[in-house]
Parts: C-alpha cells; sequence; structure tokens
C-alpha cells in the first residue's frame, strides 16, 4: 500500500467541547479522532455502514494520544488522518493543527481490529470490498 491515503477534516471547537479550564476536554479529542476517521474511510468509498452491510465491524483495540498544546473556544483545526495500514489491523495516524497558524497541537495513533459479526471472532485480513475500494482509491 502507497502511504498516501489521507484526508483533511476542520473542526471547530464548540463551547460544548470545553471543560471547566475552558480548554478543549481531552476526551473530545477522541470525538474527532472518530470524525477525520469516517471522513477518511468515506474518502475511500468504504464507510462504518458498508462495514455493518458486510458483516463486520473495526472497534478500536489500542489508541496511543500525545497532547502537545490545548485546543480553545471558536479555534478552527485541521485533522490530517492517514491511514498506515489495514491488514491484519487498521491503523491511522492523526495530527492535529491549528488551522489559522499551522502549529501541532496533537497526534494520535488508533488501531482497530477487523471483527465478524457472525462469527463473534477477529478477521485477520480485511473484508475484500475494502481492499477492492483501496486500490481502487491507489489507482486515482
Amino acid at each position: 500500500m502507497k502511504n498516501n491515503i489521507f484526508s483533511e477534516t476542520i473542526i471547530e471547537v464548540q463551547f460544548y467541547d470545553l471543560d471547566p479550564m475552558n480548554v478543549v476536554w481531552h476526551g473530545n479529542y477522541i470525538r474527532f479522532l472518530e470524525e477525520a476517521r469516517c471522513d477518511l474511510l468515506s474518502k475511500i468509498g468504504y464507510t462504518y455502514s458498508d462495514m455493518k452491510d458486510d458483516g463486520y465491524t473495526y472497534p478500536v483495540a489500542k489508541m496511543d494520544l500525545k497532547f502537545i498544546k490545548p485546543a480553545i473556544f471558536a479555534q478552527k483545526l485541521r485533522v490530517v488522518t492517514t491511514l498506515l495500514e489495514y491488514e491484519p489491523s487498521l491503523n491511522i495516524k492523526y495530527q492535529i493543527f491549528d488551522q489559522e497558524s499551522g502549529e501541532k497541537i496533537f497526534e494520535a495513533k488508533s488501531m482497530q481490529i477487523c471483527f465478524d459479526v457472525k462469527s463473534n471472532t477477529s478477521v485477520y485480513e480485511p473484508p475484500k470490498r475494502f481492499v477492492e475500494k483501496l486500490r481502487d482509491y491507489e489507482e486515482k
């Protein structure tokens, strides 16, 4: 797989994202990552709905988070999401930058395991349709 499968998602920090210290509560970064991951999968053409239709889920098994600088109310964030690997697990890298200055404020990685809903077991190769969509995307 080429390392050119990525997306950029713009998120504006809302009031409800803040903690009592008036910075983004640490748990909300996970929501930002989820939004960015959905954008990436949509760009590839294989969404969570497609996974469900094919009888698979991809639950998060591991996340590594690095908080560099807090995000604040009304700040526009640019989330760059890069697919690192999809076999045997879905590994994604995230970087969050301040939209205006370009300063990196957060980075993370997630690992998701493919899970067959019918057999209730982990699967170590991705769904066929997902691989086809990745190949189609890389050929563009």
